[in-house]
């Protein structure tokens, strides 16, 4: 077997052409990365919305809350269900809240992006555990005073502590604080007090209803208590299986649109590692007729090249790796195809998703060292000798 020195001196002495083709698988790794960190930024911050031991009502038919409509008789009758889990003063834990879209102009950029507002009864806060103001107060009830998600904070015009938006045409809420849920997507909302917001776009009753179970065991006979009244015309889902479902459109599109581009891109980075090989055997040619006279079989001399080639797209993977990292602390917003409002995103560099990217470099380094490395251990001993 050949020593690996041998290959790694090999690199060193071809520096610029080392870090051309490294530089080139870097921004492969990164792109796919990138794409990919983000696609598990969408399923992380909308996966911890939700909760096993709650249940999300909808209108049948609906596939998200924008899309539903559930009259005021009818919230009562679902916090009612058994199985639906009481506070300590007996009193239902369930909340019926309306969701919106509203159209505002966005901080540093041109034209108007859509928000969501989330109108939400007394118990909005107290219902979801995790919710909690990190700055100014909670809204009072029945004011035309609104909350926002730390995630927007700033992103909008009049998005901000003290300052007030026009959430419909001569109809303006107060910001009076800041809340966080644990990064979920609720940070990406404006909450308001659940009549203010009715009132203004003119509906009648929720778009959906929430209730706490006293387990997560529940599920199935609540459910099944729900669906199989048809004059509701009403289903229920998990809000965990919920929001899962919700974060499956916009994940797919990223993942696919950053898994074609690095394709493409890696053509590019294949071919470069593969001339950069096929340079290394013909400026070696002397060498690996040395090789071959000192006892070197054609499998040593394969093997040699095709680690040589898979060094030099590790290095590249390793920088595309730590670009990947620094992408962690980046927040990134766009539309949620679910909701069609603006939803502010991180990218998660999950160790699967780092894995998958550093084994595409290696991949790389395979196909693109294949063809050189059966070159070089083609060569005839007594040609290379000579200088053919």
């Amino acid at each position: 077997m050949i020593p690996i020195r041998y290959n790694v001196r090999s690199l060193f002495v071809r520096r610029a052409t080392t870090i051309a083709t490294a530089l080139g698988v870097a921004l492969v790794v990164f792109v796919l990365g990138a794409s990919l960190m983000l696609s598990a930024g969408v399923k992380k911050t909308l996966g911890s919305s939700g909760s096993d031991d709650v249940a999300i009502v909808l209108r049948k038919g609906s596939d998200a809350e924008l899309g539903s409509g559930i009259e005021d008789p009818q919230v009562s009758l679902i916090k009612g269900v058994i199985g639906v889990a009481h506070d300590p003063a007996g009193k239902e834990l369930g909340t019926g809240e309306c969701v919106v879209v509203t159209a505002s102009e966005k901080v540093g950029a041109e034209g108007v992006s859509n928000l969501l507002l989330r109108g939400i009864p007394d118990n909005g806060f107290s219902f979801r555990k995790h919710a909690k103001i990190v700055a100014g107060r909670e809204a009072k009830p029945g004011t035309d005073e609104a909350v926002i998600g730390a995630r927007i904070r700033g992103r909008f015009k009049g998005i901000d502590l003290g300052e007030s938006f026009t959430i419909k045409k001569n109809r303006a809420v107060k910001i009076v604080g800041v809340f966080e849920d644990d990064g979920s997507s609720y940070e990406s909302e404006v909450w308001a007090d659940l009549d203010t917001v009715r009132t203004s776009f003119g509906r009648n009753g929720v778009s959906s209803v929430r209730v706490r179970l006293e387990s997560p065991t529940k599920f199935d006979a609540f459910k099944t208590t729900i669906e199989s009244d048809k004059r509701l015309g009403l289903q229920a889902l998990r809000e965990t299986e919920y929001y899962e479902k919700q974060s499956e459109g916009t994940s797919l599109f990223i993942g696919v649109m950053g898994t074609l581009v690095s394709v493409f891109f890696s053509i590019g980075a294949m071919t470069g590692a593969m001339i950069t090989m096929y340079g290394a055997v013909a400026s070696r040619i002397r060498e690996i007729g040395i090789l071959r006279a000192m006892g070197f079989s054609r499998i040593s001399i394969l093997t040699s090249f095709m680690l040589e080639s898979v060094f030099l797209t590790m290095l590249g993977g390793g920088i595309g790796l730590l670009a990947c990292l620094a992408m962690g602390s980046v927040r990134f917003s766009m539309l949620n195809f679910a909701t069609w409002s603006e939803m502010v995103f991180t990218f998660d560099p999950t160790p699967k998703v780092l894995g998958f990217a550093f084994s595409f470099a290696v991949g790389m380094g395979l196909f693109g060292g294949f063809l050189p490395a059966i070159r070089a251990a083609r060569t005839s001993p007594l040609a290379a000798m000579r200088g053919a």
